[in-house]
Protein backbone atom coordinates (compact mmCIF):
# COMPACT_ATOMS: atom_id res chain seq x y z
CA UNK A 1 0.00 0.00 0.00
CA UNK A 2 1.11 3.48 -1.17
CA UNK A 3 2.25 5.45 2.00
CA UNK A 4 3.39 8.83 0.49
CA UNK A 5 1.00 10.34 2.58
CA UNK A 6 1.49 10.67 6.27
CA UNK A 7 -1.35 8.59 7.98
CA UNK A 8 -2.33 11.46 10.42
CA UNK A 9 -3.44 14.12 7.88
CA UNK A 10 -4.84 16.83 10.39
CA UNK A 11 -6.69 19.86 9.19
CA UNK A 12 -6.54 23.38 9.66
CA UNK A 13 -9.50 25.36 9.46
CA UNK A 14 -9.66 28.55 9.90
CA UNK A 15 -13.52 29.31 9.81
CA UNK A 16 -14.08 26.73 13.16
CA UNK A 17 -10.69 27.78 14.86
CA UNK A 18 -12.12 31.74 14.72
CA UNK A 19 -15.24 30.51 16.15
CA UNK A 20 -13.45 29.06 19.06
CA UNK A 21 -11.20 31.66 19.45
CA UNK A 22 -7.85 30.14 18.47
CA UNK A 23 -5.00 31.28 15.99
CA UNK A 24 -4.85 29.30 13.04
CA UNK A 25 -0.80 29.74 13.17
CA UNK A 26 -0.75 28.43 16.85
CA UNK A 27 -2.20 25.35 16.05
CA UNK A 28 -0.48 24.44 13.08
CA UNK A 29 2.47 24.99 15.39
CA UNK A 30 1.52 22.74 18.14
CA UNK A 31 0.54 20.40 15.29
CA UNK A 32 3.66 20.03 13.97
CA UNK A 33 5.77 20.29 17.57
CA UNK A 34 3.71 17.12 18.31
CA UNK A 35 4.70 15.24 15.03
CA UNK A 36 2.48 15.76 12.32
CA UNK A 37 4.31 15.78 8.79
CA UNK A 38 1.62 17.45 6.95
CA UNK A 39 -1.58 19.55 6.85
CA UNK A 40 -4.06 21.17 5.17
CA UNK A 41 -4.90 25.18 5.16
CA UNK A 42 -8.81 25.37 5.09
CA UNK A 43 -10.23 28.93 4.25
CA UNK A 44 -13.60 29.25 3.34
CA UNK A 45 -14.02 32.70 3.78
CA UNK A 46 -12.93 35.95 1.81
CA UNK A 47 -9.08 36.27 1.23
CA UNK A 48 -8.10 39.13 3.19
CA UNK A 49 -4.52 39.99 3.85
CA UNK A 50 -4.25 39.23 7.22
CA UNK A 51 -5.65 35.72 6.10
CA UNK A 52 -2.47 35.61 3.60
CA UNK A 53 -0.22 36.55 6.14
CA UNK A 54 -1.50 33.74 8.22
CA UNK A 55 -0.46 31.36 5.68
CA UNK A 56 2.76 32.29 5.02
CA UNK A 57 3.17 32.22 8.63
CA UNK A 58 1.76 28.33 8.48
CA UNK A 59 3.54 27.81 5.14
CA UNK A 60 6.87 28.72 6.97
CA UNK A 61 6.27 26.63 10.13
CA UNK A 62 6.02 23.83 7.53
CA UNK A 63 9.32 24.52 5.94
CA UNK A 64 11.32 24.85 8.85
CA UNK A 65 9.98 21.46 9.87
CA UNK A 66 10.02 19.75 6.53
CA UNK A 67 6.53 19.14 6.55
CA UNK A 68 3.93 18.96 3.58
CA UNK A 69 1.43 22.44 3.44
CA UNK A 70 -1.71 21.87 1.21
CA UNK A 71 -3.86 24.64 0.62
CA UNK A 72 -7.68 23.69 0.57
CA UNK A 73 -9.17 25.04 -2.94
CA UNK A 74 -6.79 27.52 -4.62
CA UNK A 75 -4.15 26.91 -7.21
CA UNK A 76 -3.10 30.59 -7.44
CA UNK A 77 -2.72 30.77 -3.35
CA UNK A 78 -0.86 27.26 -3.34
CA UNK A 79 1.69 28.92 -6.45
CA UNK A 80 2.33 31.80 -4.26
CA UNK A 81 2.96 30.04 -1.26
CA UNK A 82 4.91 26.97 -3.23
CA UNK A 83 2.48 24.78 -1.47
CA UNK A 84 0.70 21.56 -2.34
CA UNK A 85 -2.97 22.08 -3.68
CA UNK A 86 -6.53 19.87 -2.24
CA UNK A 87 -8.72 20.29 -4.88
CA UNK A 88 -12.90 19.63 -4.36
CA UNK A 89 -14.96 18.67 -7.20
CA UNK A 90 -16.40 22.14 -7.32
CA UNK A 91 -13.18 23.77 -8.13
CA UNK A 92 -10.58 24.03 -10.85
CA UNK A 93 -10.35 19.98 -12.27
CA UNK A 94 -6.73 19.06 -11.68
CA UNK A 95 -5.94 19.82 -15.35
CA UNK A 96 -6.26 23.08 -15.19
CA UNK A 97 -5.19 23.37 -11.21
CA UNK A 98 -1.42 22.34 -12.83
CA UNK A 99 -1.36 25.27 -15.47
CA UNK A 100 -1.24 27.41 -12.50
CA UNK A 101 0.70 25.12 -10.10
CA UNK A 102 2.79 22.48 -12.04
CA UNK A 103 4.62 21.14 -9.34
CA UNK A 104 2.08 21.07 -6.13
CA UNK A 105 1.79 17.88 -4.46
CA UNK A 106 -1.82 17.74 -5.72
CA UNK A 107 -5.09 15.59 -3.51
CA UNK A 108 -8.20 15.91 -5.01
CA UNK A 109 -11.47 14.97 -2.88
CA UNK A 110 -14.07 11.89 -4.46
CA UNK A 111 -17.54 10.94 -2.84
CA UNK A 112 -18.78 8.31 -5.29
CA UNK A 113 -17.30 5.26 -7.75
CA UNK A 114 -18.29 7.49 -10.75
CA UNK A 115 -15.65 10.29 -9.78
CA UNK A 116 -13.40 7.82 -8.57
CA UNK A 117 -13.16 6.62 -12.41
CA UNK A 118 -12.95 10.16 -13.40
CA UNK A 119 -9.92 10.87 -11.24
CA UNK A 120 -7.94 8.23 -12.94
CA UNK A 121 -7.26 10.38 -15.84
CA UNK A 122 -6.27 13.49 -13.93
CA UNK A 123 -2.73 14.39 -13.06
CA UNK A 124 -3.38 14.00 -8.89
CA UNK A 125 -0.69 12.46 -6.37
CA UNK A 126 -3.61 11.10 -3.95
CA UNK A 127 -7.00 11.29 -3.39
CA UNK A 128 -9.33 11.78 -0.83
CA UNK A 129 -12.88 9.87 -0.08
CA UNK A 130 -15.32 10.84 2.02
CA UNK A 131 -17.53 11.93 3.72
CA UNK A 132 -16.59 7.97 5.39
CA UNK A 133 -19.26 9.02 8.46
CA UNK A 134 -21.34 12.10 9.61
CA UNK A 135 -19.73 14.92 10.18
CA UNK A 136 -20.81 18.76 11.51
CA UNK A 137 -17.48 20.23 9.87
CA UNK A 138 -18.60 20.33 6.40
CA UNK A 139 -21.51 23.10 4.70
CA UNK A 140 -22.94 20.36 2.61
CA UNK A 141 -21.67 17.16 3.24
CA UNK A 142 -21.80 14.25 0.85
CA UNK A 143 -23.72 11.13 2.02
CA UNK A 144 -21.58 9.19 4.20
CA UNK A 145 -19.53 5.88 2.23
CA UNK A 146 -18.89 4.51 5.50
CA UNK A 147 -16.43 1.39 5.47
CA UNK A 148 -17.82 0.12 2.73
CA UNK A 149 -17.13 2.89 0.48
CA UNK A 150 -13.92 3.09 1.72
CA UNK A 151 -12.74 -0.48 0.91
CA UNK A 152 -14.32 0.33 -2.58
CA UNK A 153 -12.64 3.05 -3.30
CA UNK A 154 -9.16 1.19 -2.19
CA UNK A 155 -10.33 -1.40 -5.35
CA UNK A 156 -10.77 1.48 -7.60
CA UNK A 157 -7.37 3.10 -7.07
CA UNK A 158 -4.01 2.49 -6.62
CA UNK A 159 -3.10 6.17 -5.38
CA UNK A 160 -2.68 6.99 -1.93
CA UNK A 161 -6.07 7.44 -0.60
CA UNK A 162 -7.03 9.04 2.43
CA UNK A 163 -10.43 9.48 3.95
CA UNK A 164 -12.06 11.80 5.80
CA UNK A 165 -15.50 13.01 7.62
CA UNK A 166 -16.37 12.24 10.79
CA UNK A 167 -13.44 9.72 11.84
CA UNK A 168 -12.64 9.83 15.37
CA UNK A 169 -9.56 8.74 16.64
CA UNK A 170 -11.04 5.62 18.45
CA UNK A 171 -12.29 4.57 14.99
CA UNK A 172 -9.12 5.03 12.88
CA UNK A 173 -7.70 1.55 13.01
CA UNK A 174 -11.31 0.39 11.18
CA UNK A 175 -10.93 3.12 8.60
CA UNK A 176 -7.23 1.86 8.10
CA UNK A 177 -8.32 -1.52 7.90
CA UNK A 178 -11.09 -0.65 5.02
CA UNK A 179 -7.87 0.64 3.15
CA UNK A 180 -7.07 4.25 3.95
CA UNK A 181 -3.24 5.18 3.75
CA UNK A 182 -4.37 8.19 5.84
CA UNK A 183 -7.01 9.88 7.91
CA UNK A 184 -7.59 13.23 7.26
CA UNK A 185 -9.01 15.40 10.13
CA UNK A 186 -11.19 18.62 11.17
CA UNK A 187 -13.69 18.46 14.42
CA UNK A 188 -12.05 15.88 16.63
CA UNK A 189 -9.31 17.54 16.75
CA UNK A 190 -10.59 20.42 18.59
CA UNK A 191 -11.47 19.62 22.06
CA UNK A 192 -14.54 21.04 23.93
CA UNK A 193 -12.49 23.27 26.20
CA UNK A 194 -9.76 24.60 23.77
CA UNK A 195 -6.89 24.94 25.80
CA UNK A 196 -3.11 24.25 24.76
CA UNK A 197 -3.19 21.55 27.19
CA UNK A 198 -6.44 19.63 25.75
CA UNK A 199 -5.30 20.64 22.15
CA UNK A 200 -2.01 18.59 22.68
CA UNK A 201 -3.46 15.72 24.32
CA UNK A 202 -5.87 15.33 21.42
CA UNK A 203 -3.37 15.84 18.48
CA UNK A 204 -1.54 12.99 21.03
CA UNK A 205 -4.28 10.82 20.68
CA UNK A 206 -4.44 10.66 16.88
CA UNK A 207 -1.02 10.65 16.51
CA UNK A 208 -0.95 7.67 18.99
CA UNK A 209 -4.02 5.98 16.92
CA UNK A 210 -2.20 6.49 13.81
CA UNK A 211 1.28 5.24 14.02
Amino acid sequence: MNRLLPRFYPIVDTGQLARRGFDPARFAGILIAEGARILQIRHKAALTREAFETMERIRGLCAASDALCIINDRADLAALLDAGLHLGQDDLPPSLARRVAPTAFLGLSTHNELQLAKAALEPVDYLAIGTAFATLTMEKPDPAVGLEGVRRARELTHLPLAAIGGITAERAPEVFGAGADSIAVIGDLLPEEMTEAALRDRIKAWIQATK
